[in-house]
Parts: structure tokens; C-alpha cells; sequence
């Protein structure tokens, strides 16, 4: 809970602190990588830094939570907790490393506010800071206690690869030691660690897809202008990768209304494992899968998921296609007209501007925004804005 002391220096420096986050973000991610190179070496991307989204989304996500704090004196935004926490744990984020964060971030806002950034207004950001950070790590501690082991990365070896539509080939890595495994809950990822032609440790994070016990199998897309992506195309079967325990908190939720699974690409692959998990488990829910491709042969994965669907017994696929005929539907689909209804529970998973048409559309049309969820691989400012958008309407 913040204390009525912070509440109003927070309530009136947040607005221009929001204002200025392009200019302070740089400066603390420059800072941090100065003093501490070894961070981006397995815990950042690169790629994200260079476009500018990590610093945004790290930075931002201390400001939202400050200004949930503001409205919702009571509570703590749990959904954005829950997902920064997830990706903290499958990155292997320790507590030591938050002090370095709050030094380089608080230190950026003071160079860049200069003296209108007294003592006062900086220790009221201070404990918004550290009331995050115990948020944080209180779940992290719990999620690290639930592996069935105490490794950050196990390693893993691929066995087999296997091409698929869309540039995407299919990955399955086997344990190549007795680390014990965690089983994976149908929709959750793991990061890999890739080494770089300099010798730097890349993470990247991939939805885990059905595949042989005991295997941890994932389906990559080729991003030619990509730094990771290109090396896993390349891997031969034998070559070893650390690989993290299974994260990620969209999962089915447990009750029996509606699904809506929407995906668009390569964002079939947490519904291909929601099919199969719903398959195995003999369920009778309505299910309903929609999926956006340009052609069949840019549609990964699309054997599987087909297959999967038909062990349903009140499963249908929809299958939209945007260079060719070959679908039920031709174009994209107008996600407003679908008649989905307001009790069922919608998956999103595609490209950032498809989910945000797509999930509009959808709250537009009478679905509840709580019952959509989706993931995003990567810096998640969306989440974020949804998040304020909701502070704001409460």
C-alpha cells in the first residue's frame, strides 16, 4: 500500500514522468548496460533494445503500477504482476539483480528531471519501486519453489526437426542430462538460450506445442531481418541449447464456458496445444478455432491443429485465407461480425496490430475485456496501456 505521504508528490510527478519516458528510458538501459555488460549476456535482447521497446516497457511498467497504486489504494494490478513475474522466472531473473535495476532507473529520472526531482518526490518513487519489485519477487519466489528443480536452464538436445507452412520449422529437444523435468501446462513457454556468432547468450521465449513426454518441442518462425531465429534454422539435430522450465500464465481457465481460440501465423501454436490438452482430456466444451493465414502453405502447423480438432466432439475450425481461396473464407475476417458470444472465453495469439484489431473489435461487439486474453513474445506496452485504460475507467 502506498502511504498518504507518496500519493500526491506520485499523482503529480507520474503525468510528466510519462511525458518523458522516451528520453528516460535510453538513459537507463545505457547506464545499467555500462555499469553491468554482463547483463546482456542471457537476460536481454538485443534485438529489443536496438528498436526500443524493452526500456519503454520496463520503465512504463513501474508507472503503471504507480498509478494503479493511485486509484485502487486497496489492491495491486495482479494481471500485469503475474505476467512480468512469469517472464522474470523463465528468463532466470534473481533478487540481486533488482537494487542494480532501481539504481539505474531512479538515477536516470533524476538526470533527466534535474532539480525538480527534490528528495521527497525521489523517495515516493522509491517506494513505488521497491512495493513492485516485493510484489514481483514474492511471486517469483513462488513460481522458482514449484519446479520440480533448482536450475535456471537445463540442457537439451535437438532430436529431430521437421518443416512446416510459413517458414517455420518445427524443433524437438530431448533432456541431454537428469535434470528433473517440469511438466508443461498446455499454453506455456520456454525461453531458450542461443548463442551469437560473438559468443553472446540470446533469449527468446517460444510457446511449448504436443509432443513426444519428457520432450520440450516448439515451432520457430524464420524472421530474415532476426538475430535468433536464423541460428535456429540452422541447428542440426545433436546441437545443445539451455533450455528454462515451462512459464506463462494464459492457460485454459477452469470452468466449461465457450472457448474462442483466434490466431493468426505462427500464433496457431499455443491453440494447437490448448486443442490438444482439450482432446486428451476427453472435454465436451464448445470450442471454436479461427485462424488467419495467407495461403495453406504459409499455415503452420495446420495439420496438427486440424487433427486435434476433430477429437472434439463440439470443435469447429474456421480458416480464413488472405492471398488465396483456399479457406472457408477469403480476407480477414471482420472479428465484430463472428457472433461470439459475451460468456465465451477468447485466446488471442498473432502479430501486436492483429490481436489489438481483433480483441477492440470483439469488446466493441459485447465480449467482456476480462475474458480475452492473449500473449505477446516480446516487450508488452499494450499491456500496460490496457492496464492504465482500465486504472482510468474505475
Amino acid at each position: 500500500m502506498l502511504s498518504e505521504k507518496s500519493k500526491p508528490l506520485i499523482e503529480a510527478t507520474a503525468p510528466v514522468i510519462v511525458e518523458r519516458l522516451p528520453e528516460i528510458a535510453p538513459k537507463f538501459y545505457n547506464s545499467m548496460f555500462q555499469a553491468h555488460p554482463e547483463l546482456i549476456n542471457g537476460v536481454f535482447s538485443r534485438a529489443n533494445q536496438k528498436s526500443g521497446a524493452q526500456p519503454l516497457t520496463l520503465a512504463g511498467s513501474v508507472i503503471a503500477f504507480a498509478q494503479h497504486l493511485l486509484t485502487h489504494s486497496d489492491s495491486y494490478p495482479d494481471e500485469m504482476l503475474s505476467r512480468v513475474a512469469h517472464k522474470h522466472t523463465s528468463l532466470g531473473i534473481v533478487e540481486e539483480q533488482y537494487p542494480i535495476v532501481h539504481d539505474h532507473l531512479l538515477g536516470a529520472i533524476a538526470d533527466d528531471l534535474g532539480d525538480a526531482l527534490t528528495p521527497e518526490i525521489a523517495e515516493a518513487w522509491d517506494e513505488v519501486y521497491w512495493l513492485m519489485a516485493e510484489a514481483l519477487l514474492k511471486l517469483e519466489r513462488g513460481l522458482y519453489a514449484s519446479q520440480a528443480n533448482d536450475v535456471m536452464f537445463a540442457p537439451y538436445r535437438l532430436a529431430e526437426r521437421t518443416e512446416t507452412g510459413g517458414d517455420t520449422v518445427v524443433l524437438t529437444f530431448e533432456p541431454a542430462d537428469d535434470t528433473p523435468q517440469t511438466p508443461a501446462v498446455a499454453g506455456q513457454y520456454v525461453s531458450l538460450q542461443t548463442r551469437m556468432s560473438d559468443g553472446v547468450d540470446q533469449p527468446r521465449q517460444f510457446t511449448l506445442i504436443p509432443g513426444p513426454e519428457g520432450a520440450r518441442r516448439i515451432a520457430v518462425k524464420k524472421d530474415m531481418d532476426g538475430e535468433v531465429s536464423p541460428v535456429l534454422h540452422a541447428l542440426e539435430v545433436g546441437a545443445e541449447l539451455p533450455i528454462s522450465n515451462p512459464y506463462g500464465d494464459v492457460v485454459l481457465t477452469d470452468s466449461e464456458a465457450p472457448l474462442v481460440f483466434l490466431s493468426a501465423g505462427i500464433g496457431v501454436t499455443p491453440m494447437v496445444a490448448f486443442l490438444d490438452k482439450l482432446a486428451a482430456d476427453g472435454s465436451t466444451r464448445e470450442v471454436r478455432a479461427i485462424r488467419v493465414d495467407p495461403t495453406d502453405a504459409d499455415a503452420p502447423l495446420l495439420a496438427e491443429q486440424t487433427e486435434a480438432m476433430s477429437k472434439l466432439a463440439n470443435g469447429t475450425l474456421e480458416r480464413w485465407t488472405t492471398k488465396s481461396e483456399e479457406g472457408e473464407h477469403t480476407g480477414r475476417p471482420d472479428f465484430s461480425a463472428l457472433g461470439v458470444s459475451p460468456d465465451s472465453h477468447v485466446y488471442l495469439c498473432g502479430r501486436l496490430e492483429f490481436m489489438q484489431e481483433a480483441r477492440s473489435a470483439l469488446v466493441d461487439a459485447g465480449v467482456p475485456g476480462q475474458n480475452i486474453r492473449y500473449e505477446i513474445f516480446g516487450p508488452d506496452m499494450w499491456m500496460l496501456h490496457d492496464d492504465a485504460a482500465r486504472t482510468q475507467k474505475a
